[in-house]
């Protein structure tokens, strides 16, 4: 299939086809590994120590199901359907939406540059446990001992002034913070194929690993208590009195997947078409929380066993965070024979973790590149130059010895970045896609109501659940969420029965249907020839409950309080205004810039847009429908592509590859809901009951 043209333009046949992965296990493989990393390994287990143990379980799968497996297949299923990255995808709902998948792409690289240097920090601790001065050989190790050495000496916060301010760049992190961008670098270079096969190792080999310290755990003394602190005690009161619980819950199945981040789109697009995305979508994000759960379980069995050393309980160790991994794990192994090995094991474990999450991270930016009309025929060993040294650069910063708070400051933002873009993408597809056909449809009083009954009601909940003090606050924001949403619901009837009157075509039932559901399941029916089923409870969570809820969640995350009663968002971990709070708000407004520019100035990211995507009309509020056919010009070598039209009235957007769809036989019909009736331009398969016959090669 040739790539690279718009509606009526001859690309030469044998054109290069889009890199894909070399079996379905790689891209198993190599998407788990991307979800994978130390996200899994110590944040999972650090949110169980600080928000009631397994109580924390309740908010992580309700996210996990409910939001984060949707969201998955939106961005797989999409990546694989349009065959580009995030800018394309949310380009192809809306040319105004570019920006979206813009954001999440800068998301990723707000994320790569600390994140490279927690790998340097690991690779620094591997190298100095081969020194003198690792603590390794000493036998009264404990768990602060061990905290300590990692802080001060390989990370080189012993020269931290009282305000955490930076005063100097330790050489030694620059450099393997150097070795991790030429490892990425490199990894990213020699292809898909090649990297996906790379990842039968670096990831099949820490799956190995974890399992022998999990049974090596399990097997010591005072593990079992370790297990009861992790599962066996449910603090529900969390629950109730951290409301913040809930919005780091979704934020960690943000993070621990890799959404929001470009990256699964950017994988998806090297999948085969016909792929089964929601099949690979929840085998990705279900064997991503398998992990998580089960290095939980061989954290607290080493915790449980490194209180038993020090005769103290579980509760009294007061590790969290990167802490939860290198003040339990490196001491409890290294009271086994052969310790400092042990420990040298459990470094190379957290590298290679580290390093596949690193490389998908650089592969969604490169994705996003080789696909503009700047970059597509640029080699893509050269392109990887400007993101990997750029994002380099930006790393030096956690190379100084205030990296830690840099570190920590900053990925507390993220979490308002992720929850936005998760919340863009939701309301693009679910949304923003069909909603001026739709207006056509309906008219834009109906349509502008109905959206206000949605969003504005959520705003006043959150108003009163947050901004009201006292026992009532709870039951006055759901008086108030209920009310509004009733009061929009009631006037967006009035004007469908305006609508009605001048309409004989709609029935109450086909009208409501239509308002609701009729955009996003025209969205579902246009994609599911191609990446196969998917599910209608999907276009309920896309568009009538994660858009909503992930507003909560934000509003509940920025409202929180620190211990001294201050708002949370600008006074995270007492850190100084200047430059800590700074940074990481500047990360969160860079984001939402992009995101209105785009809206606002569609044409500002157009040269963004995808090669293959055609163009949008003059009308910017057109929106594309299905894909075109290709056909050979009699006595050529070369693919025309030929736009075709399904639903009369706005343009179509048209792609290099022919499409499998609805082969020209009227569309279905939702509960009376008036036909498109589809045109084809090439000789069809008669409809069959049961049968999706579509559009055939015209040779």
């Amino acid at each position: 299939m040739a790539e690279g043209a718009a509606a009526g333009e001859k690309v030469t046949a044998g054109a290069p086809k889009r890199e894909e992965w070399s079996s379905r296990a790689a891209f198993y493989f190599a998407a788990v590994g991307a979800a994978v990393g130390f996200g899994n390994v110590w944040r999972f287990p650090g949110l169980c120590v600080t928000y009631g143990g397994g109580a924390f379980f309740v908010p992580y799968l309700l996210a996990l199901f409910l939001v984060g497996i949707p969201l998955t297949i939106l961005e797989i299923g999409f990546g694989q359907f349009f065959q580009t990255g995030d800018i394309g995808v949310f380009g192809g709902f809306h040319p105004r939406l570019r920006g979206v998948g813009l954001s999440s792409v800068a998301c990723g690289f707000m994320l790569l540059p600390y994140y490279a240097v927690l790998i340097a920090w690991v690779i620094n601790a591997f190298f100095d446990s081969f020194s003198n001065n690792a603590p390794w050989d000493n036998p009264n190790l404990d768990g602060t001992m061990a905290v300590n050495y990692f802080i001060d000496e390989i990370i080189g916060a012993e020269t931290l002034p009282a305000d955490g301010t930076p005063t100097r760049v330790d050489g030694k992190n620059v450099g393997y913070s150097f070795l991790v961008w030429l490892m990425m670098y490199i990894a990213c270079a020699v292809g898909i194929k090649a990297s996906g096969r790379l990842t039968f190792f670096t990831m099949g080999f820490p799956i190995v690993l974890l399992f022998v310290f999990l049974g090596t755990g399990l097997t010591m003394e005072g593990s079992s208590d370790g297990i009861k602190a992790y599962i066996g005690v449910w603090d529900m009161g969390v629950l109730r009195t951290q409301g913040q619980v809930w919005s780091v819950a979704c934020s960690q199945v943000f993070f621990s997947i890799g959404l929001t981040f470009g990256i699964m789109t950017a994988y998806g697009s090297h999948c085969p078409r016909g792929e089964p995305a929601v099949l690979n979508s929840c085998v990705i994000a279900i064997s991503n929380s398998m992990f998580s759960i089960i290095s939980g379980f061989a954290i607290f069995a080493a915790l449980g066993h490194l209180a038993f050393l020090e005769g103290v309980e579980v509760t009294d160790l007061s590790f969290s965070g990167f802490a939860l991994v290198f003040g339990t794990w490196p001491v409890v192994l290294n009271t086994l024979p052969g310790g400092a090995h042990w420990v040298r094991l459990v470094f190379c474990n957290l590298i290679l973790l580290g390093m596949d999450s690193a490389f998908a991270f650089l592969e969604a930016m490169v994705t996003v590149l080789q696909d503009t009309r700047y970059f597509k025929d640029t080699p893509k060993h050269l392109l990887l130059l400007l993101p990997v040294t750029i994002g380099w650069l930006f790393s030096i910063i956690y190379c100084t010895d205030a990296g830690l708070n840099f570190l920590d400051v900053v990925d507390f933002y993220i979490n308002f970045v992720m929850i936005i873009v998760g919340f863009f993408e939701a309301f693009g597809s679910g949304w923003a896609y069909g909603m001026v056909h739709q207006t056509k449809l309906l008219g834009t009083a109906p349509v502008v109501a109905y959206v206000g009954a949605n969003f504005l009601s959520v705003f006043v909940g959150c108003a009163l659940w947050f901004g009201v003090k006292g026992e009532h606050a709870v039951w006055s924001g759901f008086v108030g969420l209920i009310s509004t949403y009733s009061c929009g619901i009631a006037i967006t009837t009035l004007y469908l029965s305006k609508r009605l009157a001048q309409d004989g075509n709609y029935t109450w039932e086909t009208i409501w249907w239509e308002l609701s559901f009729g955009n996003i399941v025209r969205l579902r029916n246009r994609i599911q020839p191609v990446i196969g089923a998917v599910p209608f409870l999907w276009c309920f969570l896309i568009k009538q409950f994660i858009p909503q809820i992930l507003i909560i969640l934000f509003i509940n995350l920025a409202t929180s309080e620190t211990e001294n009663g201050d708002p949370l968002f600008g006074n995270y971990g007492g850190y100084e205004k200047q430059p800590f709070q700074a940074l990481g708000i500047l990360s969160f407004v860079f984001t939402l810039v992009i995101v209105i520019i785009g809206v606002i100035f569609p044409k500002i990211y157009e040269t963004l847009a995808l090669a293959q995507v055609d163009d949008y009309d003059a009308n910017d509020d057109a929106e594309p429908a299905v894909l075109s056919h290709t056909s050979i010009v009699p006595g050529s070598k070369e693919l025309v592509h030929q736009p075709q039209q399904a639903y009369p009235g706005y343009p179509q957007q048209t792609y290099g590859y022919p499409q499998p769809g609805y082969g020209g036989y009227p569309q279905q019909a939702y509960g009376g809901y008036p036909r498109q009736q589809g045109t084809m331009m090439m000789p069809q398969t008669n409809y069959q009951p049961g049968m999706m016959q579509g559009p055939q090669m015209q040779w």
